[in-house]
């Protein structure tokens, strides 16, 4: 069920906000985990199993660490091997198992298994959660509801952010709920919509069609490249205001996960600002404990690529996203090296350098295989024989060149410095009251453009 569905919107969300209300406090834990539960079974219903086993361990192991110490270690070692165990054979099994006959000849059988929506996310809130009861840095959840509703928690469960229970675990027991806090969550839920909505999509159909024409250009390739670019800002960003937004309905506050990174500075400063929620848990449960910059340089290095390896295999079993990965883990370490202090002194030219990488990343990470990221990367810089424009391509950028240049505006700060200029002219009154119905006209055209349209996915399912 997306967020961004007549169903989600008209007829799911009315229904828990209503039995969410409704009912008394002591009970609220209970309603989010039963409808948490009934949105991820409405896609999958075979794999709530998945999820349910996956909370019953988290719950058991933690109250194990924090009872027998002596053996917390064990328990910790078990649980780990439970979560990362059902995420490798749920969505690495098949990679495993066809590299390995590519490496011995043989024909492998695969295992098939379609990937559960949100495994890796709700299986990094688990890792978190263990890892933390083990180091003493929270006590463990001794209420098997309050631990599922955190787990499967619908608002952030399918795009994140990643929530760790450590920053949620006081609102699990106590949280409190006023109308100034339901009514900036959902206009922030709307925001995020119509980012989905009206940018997201439309930039998805641009980047289809310019892959489809059998009239390529390097022009029309450009223009696929930056579509997408701007496409997955808009897609995951949209459906990460989605979530914090209804997190602050039912009196959750989840951590921003984007702050502008296409302004960034220097691929270090994007990756501070893009996905902050998966790039910080590596950071804290993964770089850290391999000895983070406090080891030797070699190690340090070592230590950066095994991290951004892992970056990439997170968002999908496929040598394109490890190559992804890598590919900014070594952008990475030449910035801390030696580039970052030219970047510095290189004015507007570091912006255009961080825009390139991240058009070429999202190249790599956008490719069914590494023989088309090559030859798309190579047929942008003019290679493969392509002619510089054709008449299509000089067609979709007169069609779709205003929704292009609306959507690099809207990744940047301008508009929220409108917003901010406007409140100033009109007043706080004024513009408090205005919010809600420019909130109001937002999700009317949203809704029509769902009525409307068919094209309307989300990119990070797969992942």
């Amino acid at each position: 069920m997306l967020f961004s569905s007549i169903t989600f919107l008209y007829y799911f969300l009315p229904c828990v906000l209503a039995a969410y209300f409704i009912a008394p406090k002591r009970w609220r834990n209970a309603v989010l985990l039963g409808f948490s539960l009934f949105f991820y079974g409405w896609g999958e219903p075979r794999y709530l199993i998945f999820m349910i086993a996956a909370i019953l361990q988290g719950y058991l192991f933690g109250r194990l660490m924090e009872r027998y110490r002596d053996h917390a270690r064990a328990f910790l070692a078990a649980s780990l091997i439970f979560s990362l165990g059902l995420l490798g054979v749920c969505k690495y099994a098949d990679f495993f198992l066809e590299n390995l006959g590519r490496l011995t000849g043989r024909s492998l059988p695969l295992l098939k298994i379609a990937l559960p929506i949100g495994i890796s996310f709700y299986t990094f809130q688990i890792l978190s959660y263990v890892i933390d009861v083990y180091r003493g840095e929270v006590p463990a959840q001794k209420s098997l509801i309050a631990l599922g509703a955190y787990i499967s928690m619908f608002p952030q469960l399918i795009a994140g952010p990643i929530v760790r229970y450590s920053d949620i675990r006081k609102e699990l027991k106590d949280r409190r709920h006023t109308l100034e806090g339901a009514a900036s969550g959902a206009v922030r839920f709307v925001c995020g919509l119509s980012k989905k909505v009206l940018f997201a999509n439309t930039l998805g159909e641009l980047s289809k069609l310019c892959r489809a024409s059998g009239e390529q250009s390097v022009l029309l390739v450009w223009l696929s490249a930056v579509s997408f670019t701007l496409q997955i800002y808009f897609d995951f960003s949209g459906y990460s205001d989605m979530a914090i937004g209804l997190g602050r309905v039912f009196g959750f506050r989840f951590m921003e996960n984007f702050r502008y990174p296409y302004i960034a500075s220097s691929v270090t400063d994007f990756w501070r600002r893009w996905h902050i929620s998966l790039s910080t848990w590596f950071r804290d449960y993964l770089y850290i404990p391999l000895g983070g910059n406090r080891v030797s340089r070699g190690r340090w290095i070592f230590n950066i690529l095994a991290v951004w390896a892992a970056t990439g295999f997170w968002h999908g079993a496929a040598w394109n996203f490890i190559l992804w990965g890598l590919f900014y883990g070594l952008l990475l370490i030449v910035e801390k090296l030696w580039l970052g202090r030219l970047l510095e002194k290189a004015g507007p030219l570091r912006h255009v350098y961080v825009l390139l990488a991240v058009i070429l990343g999202f190249v790599l990470f956008d490719a069914p295989g590494l023989r088309e990221a090559a030859a798309t990367v190579g047929a942008l810089f003019g290679f493969g024989g392509l002619p510089a424009v054709n008449e299509i391509s000089l067609y979709y950028l007169r069609s779709f060149g205003p929704l292009l240049v609306l959507s690099a505006l809207g990744a940047t700060p301008l508009p929220a410095m409108a917003c901010k200029r406007l409140r100033g002219l009109f007043g706080g009154r004024v513009w408090e009251a205005a919010r809600p119905a420019a909130a109001a006209v937002l999700l009317l055209v949203c809704t029509a453009f769902l009525v409307d349209g068919s094209f309307n996915p989300f990119l990070y399912f797969r992942f």
